[in-house]
């Protein structure tokens, strides 16, 4: 029986050193398996989060498209412009070249995000209630808008949605050198696809094939950043001042035009111009009330509009972001 229970009594020691053990050295320690996985310590533990690291979101890429929400169901594209620098204006040796295209200088600019087409007559409606157009149709640019209208256009769209609290996501016009970068699109070319007039049919809606009205967005080619309509259309008005010699003293790096004057920046062409109004370094200015430009009344002219007079009217599109952040 003493020798029973001393046997017990061992067995029972034994066990309880075997459990002592196992709990100094933790949950699978003795396999080799689990533990192999050390816990997080020092800066891993501080940085790890449920669901695995946090990456950081990538720079924005030319092409890339951001879409904005204007509400029953009407949404805007932005395309993003890629920082960069270009030479800004045309050379003496360009065909249908004014004085005011130079001198050509250097220009470096923040990137920016660029509607991807002109502001349509639905997404206009959708922030200002109202359609001032000639040319009507929900897809066809909004005209007939002058520079103040096209600016509190912007600034309503911004409190529309909720941007007010941060100018580097508020809508502007673009300067007039963003204007001519985007247009270009890494060109240095009378268009942005060449120098010769007849690629332009394939990019734009202009005199010699509009049938004199305007046409919806995104009907033609698109530049090489995605951007529509940089040639023709409509008119399109950018922020600066206009100075026909502002060229010549221009800064270097995100200019943003004459520092006053009495006419705003026109840029692009339209469906009324002859190819050379619609080059990339084309530029005019008019009165920042007016909403369009009457057409010179000729024979031509009365045979396709009859007693009136016809008006090539004025649109726009916006950006957001660049000019260091605002």
């Amino acid at each position: 029986m003493k020798k029973t229970l001393h046997k017990q009594g061992v067995l029972l020691a034994l066990a309880l050193l075997v459990s002592l053990c196992a709990m100094s050295c933790g949950p699978g320690e003795s396999s080799g398996k689990k533990g192999d996985q050390q816990p997080a310590t020092g800066k891993a533990a501080q940085t790890a989060k449920p669901g695995g690291i946090e990456k950081p979101s990538e720079a924005p890429k030319p092409r890339d498209v951001d879409t904005v929400d204007l509400g029953g169901g009407v949404k805007m594209d932005l395309v993003w412009v890629p920082a960069g620098s270009f030479q800004m204006g045309s050379p003496d040796s360009e065909q249908g070249r004014n004085d005011s295209e130079g001198p050509v200088h250097t220009v470096e600019l923040d990137g920016f995000w660029m509607a991807k087409y002109e502001v349509t007559q639905e997404q206009y409606e959708a922030v200002m209630g109202k359609n001032p157009s000639n040319f009507k149709g929900a897809k066809n640019p909004v005209e007939m808008v002058s520079w103040n209208d096209a600016t509190d256009f912007c600034r309503k769209l911004t409190d529309k949605v909720g941007r007010a609290s941060s100018p580097a996501k508020s809508f502007r016009l673009p300067t007039e050198a963003e204007w001519e970068y985007a247009c270009r699109a890494g060109s240095s070319t009378r268009f942005c696809f060449g120098d010769s007039d007849n690629g332009l049919d394939e990019y734009a809606w202009y005199g010699g094939n509009s049938d004199n009205t305007t046409h919806p967005v995104g009907e033609k080619k698109p530049n090489d950043w995605g951007l529509y309509a940089m040639h023709g259309n409509v008119w399109e008005w950018c922020g600066d001042w206009y100075g026909e010699k502002y060229y010549g003293s221009s800064d270097r790096k995100n200019p943003q035009g004459a520092s006053s004057g009495e006419l705003r920046v026109l840029r692009g062409g339209s469906w009324f111009r002859d190819p050379g109004d619609c080059r990339s370094a084309f530029r005019f200015g008019n009165g920042p009330a007016r909403a369009g430009d009457e057409v010179r009344v000729g024979i031509v002219t009365m045979l396709l509009f009859g007693n009136s007079t016809p008006v090539d009217p004025y649109g726009f599109r916006v950006v957001c972001g660049g000019l260091s952040s605002r």
